[in-house]
């Protein structure tokens, strides 16, 4: 199917009161890569450190400011500034600002199926423990960093 996907619009998920809309999905793209749009409030809970054995990750912020560790360096996005996280690269991120960040993040190969299961992990509607954020990503190829 084509068809145009408007900003905050796609495949909706939660987690980390973090709002996940899928843009490209393993299923559209023969698992070549998946792409979301992620809105990140202020001092929401950041992944656990870890790294990707899998995949390569990137970011694309589009407001706001997001706060990378990449390996052993502090970096600061803002709006029109790329990350490239490689294959087996330490990293987390999060918004320590006082207003929402957006931001493009892109997987390759796809990992949507791992956000499908991080989203039923936190519809509890309470955070689930570190250990089982940990014991996820471990299922799907991120070790810890």
């Amino acid at each position: 199917m084509t068809a145009i996907v408007s900003p905050g619009q796609g495949h909706l998920l939660t987690a980390r009161g973090n709002v996940m809309a899928f843009k490209a999905v393993a299923d559209q793209t023969g698992g070549d890569f998946s792409l979301m749009e992620r809105t990140v409030p202020p001092g929401a809970r950041t992944p656990p450190p870890h790294r990707h054995v899998t995949c390569s990750e990137a970011f694309f912020v589009l407001e706001g400011t997001i706060s990378f560790r990449l390996d052993d360096a502090e970096l600061t996005g803002g709006a029109g500034d790329f990350l490239l996280v490689p294959r087996g690269a330490a990293h987390t991120f999060g918004n320590s600002g006082a207003e929402p960040a957006r931001l493009l993040v892109l997987h390759a190969p796809a990992m949507d199926a791992y956000f499908e299961e991080l989203h039923q992990l936190w519809s509890s509607g309470e955070a689930p423990s570190r250990e089982a954020e940990r014991e996820l990503m471990g299922r799907y190829g991120m070790e810890p960093a």
